[in-house]
């Protein structure tokens, strides 16, 4: 079954400082939800503590810290519950050259992000949902993680990877659960742009994508559970 849109739901979000984290922070409280995220950029999160006001709980943190985001799960989970929808949405692309010219610092860096990153964060969110019985875990992948293109092994390489990750995952998961593998689509972020340059400019902003992606994400249930889907 899949869920209404309509009814409040727990969200957590990573990566939510900017692009699409923060597209979907916005609409989603602008909704009604209550939004728990982490970002790297302090600034940031105090500027989204600010908009999105005390009823919701945003903080500082690097995914890759797996003790850092266990003890943000707790923290998230007690004044909140176990997530409702739980999204995997930070990651980070290299700056574009041949694989070869990838330095290997740059090429760990996208890894322990984009894969490591996203393992912690179902560490210690997802038994708390399994113990409650139902919840929605979307790993944003990408079209880069089902075709490729040069100059972005390392980023296809982990997205590729969260594809594989993520069908797993929803093969473990007890009835009621659901694990999607998710491309959101092509949207002008600043990693687009570090790509596409200008051309990100003929796509859609991320603030005009979650009015479509949000109610999309609130709508997956135990009947979309292993699928890979995509947004739009």
């Amino acid at each position: 079954m899949t869920r209404t849109t309509q009814e409040s739901q727990r969200i957590v979000i990573t990566g939510i400082t900017r692009g699409l984290g923060r597209a979907m922070a916005e609409r989603f409280a602008g909704l009604g939800h209550t939004v728990a995220g982490c970002g790297r950029s302090h600034t940031a999160i105090k500027e989204l503590e600010t908009l999105l006001g005390k009823s919701h709980h945003v903080v500082a943190l690097d995914v890759t810290h797996d003790q850092a985001v266990k003890a943000w799960a707790q923290d998230v989970m007690a004044r909140f519950g176990p997530p409702d929808l739980l999204i995997n949405n930070a990651a980070v692309i290299n700056q574009s050259a041949a694989l070869w010219d990838v330095p290997a610092a740059e090429f760990d860096r996208v890894v322990d992000i984009n894969i490591k990153g996203v393992a912690n964060v179902i560490r210690h969110f997802v038994p708390a949902m399994i113990a409650r019985g139902r919840g929605v875990i979307v790993n944003f992948s990408s079209g880069w993680g089902r075709s490729t293109s040069p100059e972005v092994g390392p980023y296809c390489a982990t997205k590729w990877a969260i594809e594989g990750l993520t069908r797993a995952l929803a093969q473990e998961l007890p009835h009621g659960l659901a694990a999607i593998p998710l491309n959101p689509g092509i949207i002008d972020t600043a990693m687009l742009r570090s790509c596409f340059g200008t051309e990100a400019g003929e796509y859609v902003d991320p603030a005009t994508w979650a009015q479509t992606a949000v109610p999309f994400l609130l709508g997956l249930g135990p009947d979309q559970n292993g699928k890979p889907l995509t947004v739009g």
